[in-house]
């Protein structure tokens, strides 16, 4: 059996793009910015971080990423297989790293607002 030609592999490619392209696009340099912003300011807490975050979803925005993870989570749920244990063990780590995603955005959007008067 050819990976490529199996409907599930397919799926399971398109799932991890979704997955991992905006974990990547976003978090990485939401972090760097909040750090970066706490190295030159000398600043702790959340309030430093709140700046570097807020820059992040502006820039990459908050509704495709939550889109894309959502398609993402739907697209690798659909992939698990018993027989393709590490491929289902894969999916299982992209969905949580879509959830991590997605609670993060959640958490700090809330957040932004009391810090933001």
């Amino acid at each position: 059996m050819h990976f490529q030609n199996d409907n599930a592999a397919k799926a399971f490619n398109r799932g991890l793009l979704l997955t991992w392209v905006p974990f990547l696009l976003f978090m990485i340099p939401m972090l760097a910015d909040a750090f970066r912003g706490i190295s030159n300011s000398k600043a702790t807490g959340l309030a430093a971080v709140a700046g570097g975050i807020a820059e992040g979803l502006v820039i990459f925005g908050l509704a495709a990423i939550v889109i894309t993870q959502i398609v993402a989570i739907l697209v690798l749920a659909r992939t698990f297989n018993r027989r393709h244990f590490l491929r289902s063990l894969f999916s299982a780590l992209s969905i949580a790293c879509s959830l991590l995603l997605i609670s993060f955005m959640v958490l700090f959007v809330s957040l932004i607002p009391r810090f933001v008067r």
